[in-house]
């Protein structure tokens, strides 16, 4: 009797190899998690002091914004920030139903005047906001930026927390991290110094102060709820979509998962038969003698 199988000798070869690539994949993931939690530098005053993790509630797997946090820290951009500081891909339409309803935007908004036209007499003229403009720049270029601050450009705040590395953390640990040099350490006229900035020497004087901004909601004006806020609006200013992600990425999830586990129940009780199936050859019994009589 012949057999011939399709169960392959090499199955247990098979898995020894995805057993190497599990382990390699979860050894990666952990050595990446790892230093993204412990970088360290060899010039950490050049780079800059690595910023504690803090726990902001968008930042979890299913954390999504806190948008009263969201509505404080436009209050601290407008009293605080603006006055240097342009958001030029932020409209105030994008604040209608994320922190504000739409009069009180458009309130705001109008509180403003734009430049518009030309009109039909061909001259531009003045006008009050509305919700399609942009929020407006505090100044009308960069020269007049840098003319008012000593030759530093304030850089433009819509995208800066996905602009610097640390993100949130980043941002919030420079706003409440400003201190008095070491010793040894001097800080030229005009700078100041703040160990989270690279170098030590920013230009950027400290901002954020107890009680610098009066909430309308009663939260604790300290200086770390404040730098709090402004930052929770600047990632939501950077990230606008990230609530919506989230929820498609667990729909996406539940979606895959149910494919998945059709799949595997498909492998197993329809498929199962063509991997475990036998060819076998019974040679009938005068086989030899019906051979030997057609030779």
């Amino acid at each position: 009797m012949v057999r011939f199988s399709t169960q392959a000798g090499s199955a247990k070869s098979y898995n020894v190899l995805m057993g190497a690539a599990a382990a390699t994949a979860v050894g990666s993931g952990v050595s990446l998690y790892y230093l993204n939690k412990n970088s360290a530098h060899a010039n950490m005053e050049a780079d800059g002091l690595h910023p504690a993790d803090h726990p902001f509630p968008q930042k979890k797997l299913m954390g999504t914004f806190d948008h009263a946090s969201i509505r404080r820290g436009f209050q601290v951009f407008k009293e605080v920030c603006a006055a240097c500081h342009s958001m030029d891909l932020v409209y105030w339409r994008n604040l209608v139903d994320v922190a504000y309803t739409e009069e009180e935007v458009r309130e705001m908004a109008a509180e403003y005047q734009y430049t518009d036209g030309p009109d039909d007499s061909g001259d531009m003229f003045e006008r009050p906001g509305k919700l399609t403009d942009p929020i407006p720049r505090p100044y009308a270029n960069e020269e007049a930026a840098r003319a008012a601050n000593g030759g530093a450009l304030p850089p433009d705040l819509s995208l800066i927390t996905k602009a610097r590395h640390g993100g949130v953390d980043y941002i919030y640990a420079l706003l409440t991290g400003y201190c008095d040099p070491p010793a040894g350490v001097e800080v030229r006229e005009g700078l100041n110094y703040n160990p989270y900035f690279p170098g030590g020497a920013i230009a950027m004087a400290q901002n954020i102060f107890d009680g610098v901004v009066e909430f309308e909601d009663g939260t604790p004006n300290t200086a770390s709820q404040i730098s709090k806020d402004v930052v929770t609006f600047l990632n939501w200013a950077a990230e606008p979509e990230l609530d919506e992600r989230k929820k498609i990425g667990v729909k996406a999830l539940m979606l895959f998962s149910t494919l998945t586990a059709i799949a595997l129940w498909i492998k197993r009780n329809r498929w199962h038969t063509l991997k475990s199936r036998k060819v076998v050859f019974n040679s009938p019994k005068n086989w030899q003698q019906q051979q030997q009589k057609k030779n």
